[in-house]
């Protein structure tokens, strides 16, 4: 016997990567960045005076989206904060699909797009993209209906962007609100971010737990109009960011170049990877992202465990048109070099 709703006990739930306890593991499975946050953040998290939390956290996160709209060159009134950009996926579901409406999203993508849609009690509707990972050209008309387009750009777990172009077709097309997730758009060539001023159903999301270093705080932006902004802060929940995150998210967003120095390291970083799984008869799809999605030679699912018994942790999804693949995060230069060597090693085995 259950209690709890139909649409919750049918379904499986998000599944996130694994964070191991206490075994000496090198994490490349998370997409987290391999550096640590900008020193302005361990000054402001020092100078934190702890009395006052037993207030509460300005509801509207004023601090942070002051910095962000610094930062960004936006206006804070179009700028929302969440714990997290799934915080900030969640509100939009809530906001702009009624139960039983439909929500569309390609795959494969982020995982998490439809189990929020399930437990929205929303209708699926998943559009796929092409051979090449790519947004097909009539997205618009398979997501006929819904309500919501949710798509990751660049995209997870594959890596790759989508072109602008096919964007803004997307964009002018779909009769509903395009959310474009923008995780990864720091260790891109470009982003949809001007989309904000260009399209009245657009918002993009931004989130400090990759390019900021600050995936253990829970800190999510997302940019859109004046309208928009204002339904969602109907949903949110009234101290959705609590107020030693804001302190710390607004001291981190104040030092954008420290960030900016990382994510270009981190480029480097991907390149020489990738040209070195390529010499070890990998296929690596062009990434622009912190991570590689990787199609070896021998059996994904055998060399997950290999890896992981080697003492390298990477992201392996049993799941249709990516069995065959392995999702890697770029670590530092040292962890990338030892990676290589083990899965060289690996791959000469018989």
């Amino acid at each position: 016997m259950t209690y709890a709703r139909k649409n919750i006990a049918e379904i499986a739930g998000y599944t996130p990567g694994e964070q191991p306890q206490g075994q000496k593991l090198v994490k490349l499975n998370t997409n987290e960045n391999p550096y640590p946050p900008s020193p302005m953040v361990q000054v402001a998290l020092r100078d934190f005076d702890y009395s006052r939390l037993r207030l509460y956290s300005e509801p509207s996160a004023r601090m942070v989206r002051e910095a962000a709209a610094s930062a960004f060159g936006i206006v804070k009134d179009n700028i929302i904060c969440g714990n997290g950009s799934d915080d900030l996926l969640t509100i939009a579901l809530r906001t702009f699909v009624d139960q039983g409406g439909k929500v569309a999203f390609t795959t494969p993508s982020y995982s998490l797009y439809p189990v929020l849609g399930q437990l929205q009690g929303s209708q699926l509707c998943p559009v796929e993209l092409d051979d090449d990972f790519q947004l097909p050209d009539n997205a618009a008309q398979l997501a006929e209906g819904a309500t919501l387009f949710l798509l990751c750009r660049p995209n997870a777990p594959t890596g790759n962007s989508f072109p602008k172009a096919r964007m803004e077709k997307l964009c002018r097309e779909f009769a509903g609100v395009v959310w474009i997730d923008e995780a990864y758009a720091d260790f891109a060539s470009d982003n949809c971010l001007d989309f904000v001023n260009r399209f009245p159903n657009v918002v993009v999301s931004r989130t400090l737990s990759k390019s900021y270093s600050l995936a253990g705080l829970r800190l999510g932006l997302a940019f859109s109009t004046t309208d928009l902004i204002a339904e969602m802060n109907k949903v949110k929940d009234s101290y959705n960011v609590d107020m030693l995150a804001q302190h710390l998210a607004a001291a981190a967003l104040r030092d954008a170049g420290y960030m900016r120095e990382n994510a270009q390291r981190i480029r480097q970083t991907r390149l020489a990877t990738t040209a070195r799984l390529r010499e070890l008869g990998c296929t690596v799809l062009p990434s622009e992202t912190n991570f590689l999605f990787v199609r070896p030679p021998k059996p994904a699912a055998w060399l997950f465990k290999a890896l992981r018994d080697e003492g390298y942790l990477v992201r392996y999804f049993n799941l249709p048109r990516v069995s065959e693949y392995l999702r890697v995060t770029i670590g530092t230069e040292t962890e990338m070099q030892g990676f290589i060597e083990t899965m060289a090693r690996l791959l000469a085995t018989e």
